[in-house]
């Protein structure tokens, strides 16, 4: 099977979750990834966790299919395999601390000359010019600069999002940039650097909120699993006690909901309830309604009702009834992945490509490929010998 970046070959200079969750989607679509680690540790999220097999749950997550070299860039010995190496890649990839490309001489404009074909990619926090460009940022301080922490909670308290959300949202706008540049680059001969800041990234998925605030005066409130804009929706406890989350859209659907689940036509036309604002506006009564109902009935007759009606609806899942999902299972959503100390099960990447099947090879050691990827480069058993004596690989 070609897969479609079969020939394309990225090197990346990356730690933490974006920058590899970037050059992971591609490794899926067939890119040969190389992966330059510090000597000693490697990617310091190898060690955030020890739960599966002894490895983190982030690094397996992040980078199967992927070669790992070894290297001190900042040696000059380490920093002429670096350059061999980006003078026959695609895509150079790096989230390193601020400032630190440009002291290496890696940044877009430098690479550019000495590689008029290279495509740079910069995972920043803050971006890489204005006030905040050197300073350092992780997840949940992007999350906290872009307001989603007040979003998110009770009216009794904020929490931070259950995952990376700015990680991902820098990882998922970074592949998505280098897949245009290099598109770009078959049509038009010209490689063009891409840049990504988390905040940047994180600033798009806050679009909503950020509109409702500035237009309407105030922000949406914290109303823990409920929505904080549309009523009804959020869950509920029905009589056995199991959450049931479901949402009303529209129109149609809150009178069917009147009518046939809560058993309460004449609120179809209640100026509480009649528009979506006017239930927003009555949260607190129009909950109590539906509470109530949710009291009589248990988890799977109140979602029976609810689908009968074309309603919406789901049981608010623990991770491990997530991990038991029928439509992961019957759609034969996981795969078998190699990793250090043993076998992992991996759910598949989520963009199905017809005849398309993902790349999922192994998770590598810190530096499993370090004397292969040297020797390809023309150095001899004695030369590695010596680098690794002297720590630069």
């Amino acid at each position: 099977m070609t897969r479609p970046l079969a020939g394309i070959t990225v090197v990346s200079l990356e730690q933490a979750v974006a920058a590899p969750f970037a050059t992971r989607q591609l490794a899926d679509l067939g890119a040969r990834v190389i992966k330059v680690e510090r000597p000693g540790g490697g990617d310091f999220a190898r060690r955030y966790d020890t739960t599966v097999h002894g490895q983190s749950s982030y690094f397996v997550w992040l980078n199967r299919s992927k070669e790992s070299l070894t290297l001190d860039v900042k040696d000059p010995r380490g920093r002429e395999i670096l350059d061999r190496l980006l003078a026959g890649a695609d895509v150079f990839v790096q989230n390193l601390a601020p400032g630190a490309a440009a002291r290496l001489g890696l940044e877009p404009a430098a690479l550019g000359e000495r590689y008029p074909g290279l495509i740079p990619c910069t995972v920043s926090g803050y971006g890489t010019d204005g006030p905040w460009a050197g300073r350092k940022a992780y997840d949940l301080l992007v999350q906290c600069q872009t307001g989603l922490v007040s979003l998110t909670g009770t009216p009794e308290g904020a929490a931070r999002a259950g995952i990376s959300v700015a990680d991902i949202a820098g990882g998922m706008y970074a592949y998505s940039g280098i897949l245009t540049a290099l598109f770009t680059r078959a049509t038009t001969g010209e490689a063009r650097p891409v840049e990504v800041s988390l905040f940047d990234a994180l600033s798009e998925w806050m679009g909503q909120p950020a509109y409702y605030t500035r237009y309407g005066g105030t922000q949406p409130p914290r109303v823990g699993t409920q929505h904080a804009t549309i009523a009804p929706y959020g869950a509920y406890t029905a009589a056995d006690g199991k959450d049931v989350l479901f949402s009303i859209q529209n129109e149609p659907e809150w009178v069917a909901l009147c009518t046939h689940f809560l058993q309460r036509p004449e609120l179809a036309d209640d100026p509480r309830f009649a528009t979506g604002s006017a239930r927003v506006a009555h949260r607190d009564e129009l909950n109590a309604v539906v509470a109530a109902r949710f009291r009589e009935l248990d988890s799977e007759k109140v979602m029976a009702l609810l689908d009968g009606i074309g309603v919406a609806n789901a049981g608010v899942n623990s991770v491990h009834e997530f991990l038991d999902h029928p439509v992961l299972a019957e759609r034969d959503r996981w795969r078998e992945v190699p990793i250090p100390g043993g076998t992992m099960a991996a759910l598949l990447p989520p963009v199905i490509m017809a005849g398309v099947e993902p790349r999922m090879d192994p998770v590598p050691q810190v530096g499993g490929q370090t004397d292969a990827i040297l020797t390809e480069l023309g150095h001899a058993p004695a030369e590695i010998a010596r680098l690794r004596a002297d720590g630069v690989v």
